[in-house]
């Protein structure tokens, strides 16, 4: 090619007989020779181009005009560039790997040897990176904010700092794939911080902001091969281009348009189906935000279908001086703005307004074969243009303007627009409320108008109907607001109807016009945001037309599936609730990228368990071991990863390592360029390992596994030892396991929109917390999600809360113990069991403050409040009481009370939590029994002892009386005789031992209630001074005693606790998760309740195969496995776990033989 040119369309028409051939002012930045690669700044500000040939770099300001700036010239500045491998010689084979430019005209580059080079357009100033300088890269590109991220062959995102002054730009953050980092592949980064990898036969998605994961798409395509070959796939074949709002993947010839708000793929087209394009493109508002994205999907690709159909196009392709013709390979490189694209074709730079190309596009003829295909399309593109409405929230300006009419008072009821009418007709009838619309189209032949479709659209509601105003947003859509509320509804010209695509009820006093003009203000305000409000519960179960476009919408379903179904479940609406939770169900067993749809059944879990629970044990068993690909995978992993839950992928911040990466590059560099220090240096680590091993060992354990250290790099013994036993420990043992989604999805997220004050003080739960249902935890999902969070945060709060209590008891018990001579001593110790003892005490009045009913309700709430209370009080009594022995009892039952409070802190222990629960769970559901029983028992038997063992004549213990009663304490005191000598018979002297209150216990009804109690213990000395023999009756109340007490309620009190222990598993993790809800509401800040680490959307589990078979089998036998639903993902699980012919060789049970004649019958 002799020269370079940029060829800009100017005119409003596309006159495809003219080539366009105007060139800007100094059209010679790579000497003529072609351009191979363009790259734009994120926020399209300066553009890139980069010839081969040239071997340089020309910069262009595009924000106002296309503007040559800046040259870089690579070649004098040894910049080592790749070659390709077919032809070393030829200077035109040279490349760079990869190009990427940011708005302050800063452009990096991989070179030849997978480095990272950094130049400054404006003064050719080369920048350097404070950290990463030995890793290898694959992939540079700049964000919005201007930072610097790069991908690198170990898998590692490096994101750079560039707001600095000197020529060093510092690291800011740091990811790596930590698990099973060769089974994903690099795709691309998005300018939105968004990573897309590729693993499986499928495309995740991983927010570097936020560090969410989640499964984008799955290719049906089996790709298998050795790991070059796959990549060689991802690279020809996978193209992503990403805004705010959509993802635009390009899989071969397909384009599939992911929804970023709702987490579904929304619409598909096929890459050479020009029809389907122009179909999407004729919605404004789907150009607008789509058009952009499709156009760098078309890079490289065969000249068919796309470019074929745009001959003014091609007419400017085919301008070129090396070959006449035009080329049968479009070897093209596309970059688009929202209203530009530059395009890289046979050397040459070409700059289309996307607005007159797609005016061109739709001046094109179509065929009849295309138009049947439109028709077909047109319905799924004209419900994602509604949705993208909504989406984009295009609509809240007319609707702003709509309240400010309706507040002038002026109505219309007929609105027209480029030849179509809407006319809209209240109806007010006795048992009949609604609005009647009517389209009706200007028939160009005759003048006439005619009638194009109608909508009725009833009400339930008791009063008339009126308007406030309303407006066209464009020839097919219209607003109305009316006195039950907002609604936009979509004329659809092809198939001739009319549809309702938002409805917000509201309801007004209907007293006086002043007082529906200050409820309209109030609704001003809600629709002033920068959403659309979501649709209450009267929305729905006002208008059945709304409820019925969502549960048949997916979009909608998705967007306002919760509060439909939370509408249904309140309104009692069975059927409702059983078709949203089938359909729900219906569309993630047809795509498994709709698991979303799960989201609105476990979001509304709180209100099923409260109406439907047995929704909840549905859900638990239909959804068990599931998958959300076409197939399941054994893979050979550590023995102790069962149940263990995870995110796919998983990325680990190792931003704190960052100075751990500067320690291990400058001990590569003194390797590299001094080795006798490297060597000194080493000597010297070795013999600190050798001297404090087991300090060493335990340290860089610590620093490992909170992420201070890393073997991303390592140099030096310090590194390599420590890393290297880390690695042979890991391959010890490794055991098949199967991967399993859990199928509670956004179950364990808080909302993202929060006052972090009121949080702090009545914080708001998640389905979660809301739901402790039994059901949830009957499978392994509900499990998984208690390891999940037991093991991010909850057992490192338990050993803090733990610890802190540690300390509390010690000090107390010391300050308790510590002689008074030690007054100052004491005092600390006071001081610091108060501070500490409010600190717990404060976190139960906030449980209190949060839900009073259902903290009364449960009596160990009120013995924890007297554990922590009693103390304080205590100690504030003993820094202000000089009298020792007047407050000793107070001591002693605070310390009792600390104490017992130890035993709960065990749960950390597997065993000694399940059984711990057992007793506080026996306890919690028949202590009002045992107490009253007891009592009643104890009382009783008390009072029969108190009436038989009582004095029946007066007595005194400080003078003797001498009577016959033989329950006079005086007659029951010991007697002793005193002998002369030991053969002696006959004493000369007799003694009476004075009695005493405790003599007689019965003597008074409560000291008989403590003898009755001693009892119980088995202690029976209060009734030694009475011959068995000579009391028949004690004999018989002592015998029915011990038969009620020692063996009828004991035996009762073990049968209980064998029952416990036979269900001890869903007691147990029923236990951890209340116990987890609590530290999530009390114990985590309310911005740490929003990290997507500890709380993500998608969570999967591991489970050991061994296991997963003997849990299958003990769920058929238990008829728990159940395959109404998703019946060909359990026969593949079957089949995978080789356990599908024990099914085959159980006798068949009634219920299964009549199932199967029905459906065969069917």
């Amino acid at each position: 090619m002799d020269e370079i040119s940029i060829k800009i369309d100017e005119k409003s028409d596309i006159d495809i007989d003219k080539p366009h051939n105007d060139k800007l002012h100094n059209n010679n930045p790579h000497n003529d020779k072609p351009v191979t690669k363009i790259e734009i700044s994120p926020n399209e500000k300066y553009l890139v181009t980069y010839s081969q040939v040239d071997n340089s770099i020309a910069g262009w300001n595009v924000k106002y005009s296309l503007k040559l700036d800046n040259i870089l010239d690579l070649s004098d500045r040894n910049v080592q560039i790749k070659r390709d491998l077919t032809n070393d010689e030829s200077e035109s084979n040279k490349t760079l790997y990869q190009i990427s430019v940011s708005d302050d005209k800063e452009v990096a580059f991989i070179n030849d040897e997978n480095k990272i080079e950094i130049y400054h357009m404006n003064n050719s100033q080369e920048i350097i990176l404070d950290c990463g300088y030995y890793c290898d890269y694959v992939y540079c590109t700049f964000n919005v904010n201007g930072e610097l991220i790069l991908y690198g062959s170990n898998h590692t995102v490096f994101i750079y700092s560039t707001q600095t002054n000197n020529k060093k730009w510092d690291c800011k953050r740091v990811y790596k794939l930590f698990k099973d980092p060769e089974d994903f592949k690099f795709i691309t980064i998005s300018k939105y911080n968004k990573l897309y990898l590729f693993s499986n036969n499928s495309i995740y998605k991983w927010n570097l902001d936020t560090e969410k994961s989640i499964k984008i798409l799955i290719i049906d395509e089996k790709i298998e091969g050795k790991d070059w070959e796959r990549k060689k796939y991802i690279e020809n074949n996978i193209e992503i281009s990403s805004s705010e709002k959509f993802i635009c993947t390009r899989v071969k010839n397909e384009i599939i348009i992911y929804s970023i708000e709702l987490e579904i793929p929304i619409a598909s087209l096929d890459i050479n189906n020009v029809t389907q394009l122009r179909n999407l493109i004729k919605y404004p508002a789907l150009r607008s935000r789509l058009f952009p994205l499709l156009c760098p999907l078309f890079s490289n690709k065969i000249c068919s279908g796309f470019w074929d159909s745009v001959k003014g196009w091609k007419k400017c392709l085919g301008h070129s001086k090396q070959n006449d013709k035009l080329l049968t390979k479009c070897d093209i490189s596309v970059r688009a703005t929202n209203k530009i694209a530059y395009v890289i074709q046979d050397g040459d730079i070409w700059k289309v307004d996307l607005e007159k190309m797609i005016l061109y596009i739709n001046s094109l003829p179509i065929n009849n074969s295309d138009e049947v295909i439109s028709k077909k399309m047109d319905k799924t593109y004209s419900h994602l243009n509604i949705f993208s409405l909504i989406s984009y929230n295009s609509y809240m300006d007319t609707i702003s303007k709509l309240f400010q009419e309706a507040e002038s008072g002026s109505k219309k009821f007929i609105l027209e627009q480029n030849f179509v009418k809407w006319i809209i007709n209240y109806r007010n009838l006795a048992d009949y409320k609604g609005i009647k619309l009517q389209v009706i189209k200007k028939n160009n032949i005759n003048n006439r108008w005619d009638l194009i479709c109608t909508r009725d659209e009833k009400f339930k509601v008791d009063y008339w109907i009126e308007p406030f105003e309303m407006n066209l947003f464009n020839d097919n859509e219209i607003i109305i607001l009316t006195n039950v509320g907002l609604l936009i509804y979509h004329f659809n010209e092809n198939d001739k109807t009319i549809s309702l695509n938002y409805y917000y009820y509201m309801k007004f006093n209907k007293i006086n016009h002043s007082r529906d003009l200050r409820d309209l203000r109030d609704y001003r305000k809600e629709f002033s945001k920068s959403t659309l409000p979501l649709p209450k519960y009267n929305s729905f179960a006002i208008c059945d037309g709304w409820a019925s476009v969502i549960k048949n919408n997916k979009e909608y379903l998705l967007k306002y599936g919760i509060e439909l179904l939370n509408s249904a479940i309140k309104g009692r609406d069975l059927e409702l609730v059983d078709q949203i939770y089938k359909i729900c169900l219906n569309h993630f067993e047809k795509d498994f990228r709709n698991k979303m749809f799960l989201s609105i059944i476990t979001s509304t879990m709180p209100l099923l368990n409260e109406y439907y629970p047995e929704y909840i044990e549905k859900f638990s068993l239909e959804t068990t071991m599931i998958i959300d690909s076409p197939s399941y995978s054994i893979e050979h992993q550590s023995s102790n990863l069962h149940l263990f839950s995870f995110q796919y992928p998983h990325m680990v911040n190792l931003s704190r390592s960052i100075l751990w990466f500067k320690y291990n590059e400058l001990m590569s560099s003194l390797l590299e360029n001094h080795e006798r220090i490297s060597l000194i240096l080493n000597s010297f680590q070795f013999l600190i390992i050798l001297l404090t091993f087991p300090i060493y060992f335990i340290t860089f354990y610590i620093l490992s596994y909170f992420n201070f250290i890393d073997d991303l790099i390592t140099c030096g013994l310090f590194s390599e030892f420590y890393f290297k036993i880390v690695s042979y420990s890991s391959n010890y043992k490794r055991i098949p396991t199967i991967t399993f989604i859990n199928p509670y999805i956004k179950f364990v997220n808080y909302s993202k929109y929060y006052n972090w004050f009121t949080e702090l003080i009545l914080p708001k739960p998640n389905p979660f917390v809301e739901t402790i249902n039994r059901d949830i935890y009957r499978t392994w999902s509900g499990e998984a999600i208690l390891n999940f969070k037991w093991n991010k945060y909850g057992k490192y709060y338990h050993l803090a809360i733990w610890f802190g209590y540690i300390i509390l008891l010690i000090c107390f018990n010391i300050a308790a113990k510590i002689s008074q001579e030690h007054v100052d001593i004491q005092r600390k110790l006071l001081i610091t069991s108060i501070t500490l003892g409010s600190m717990y005490l404060i976190l139960e009045i906030r449980q209190f403050i949060y839900d009073p009913t259902k903290w009364i309700q449960d009596i160990g709430n009120i013995l924890v409040l007297f554990v922590y209370i009693f103390p304080i009080c205590t100690s504030i009594w003993c820094l202000h009481e000089n009298d020792h022995e007047k407050i000793i009892p107070y001591i002693t039952f605070s310390c009792l009370l600390l104490n017992l409070k130890l035993i709960s802190f065990f749960r950390i222990f597997e065993n000694y939590d399940a059984y711990y629960t057992i007793v506080v769970r026996i306890a919690k559901r028949v202590m009002f029994f045992f107490v009253y029983f007891i009592m009643v028992i104890l009382t009783s038997f008390a009072f029969a002892f108190h009436i038989l063992l009582s004095p029946k004549m007066n007595y005194s213990l400080d003078k003797r009386i001498i009577n016959d009663d033989p329950n006079n304490p005086w007659n029951m005191a010991p007697t002793y005789q005193v002998f002369d000598n030991e053969t002696s018979t006959d004493s000369n002297l007799f003694i009476l031992q004075t009695p005493d209150e405790n003599t007689n216990m019965f003597t008074t009804f409560s000291t008989s209630f403590f003898a009755t109690c001693l009892l119980l213990t088995g202690d029976t000395s209060s009734f030694y001074n009475w011959p068995y023999e000579d009391n028949p009756t004690l004999m018989i109340l002592l015998i029915l005693f011990a038969f009620i007490m020692a063996i009828y309620i004991l035996n009762v009190f073990i049968t209980l606790f064998s029952e416990a222990i036979s269900d001890h598993d869903g007691s147990f993790l029923v236990t951890r998760a209340e116990y987890l809800a609590k530290i999530e509401l009390f114990y985590l800040l309310p911005h740490q309740r929003r990290w997507k680490e500890w709380f993500p959307e998608v969570i999967y589990y591991h489970a050991n195969v061994d296991e997963t078979r003997k849990k299958v089998r003990e769920m058929i036998d238990n008829r728990d496995w159940k395959t109404n639903e998703f019946p060909d993902m359990k026969i593949k699980l079957l089949k995978k776990l080789n356990i599908d012919d024990y099914i085959t060789n159980k006798p068949v049970d009634e219920f299964t033989l009549r199932k199967v004649l029905k459906e065969t019958k069917n």
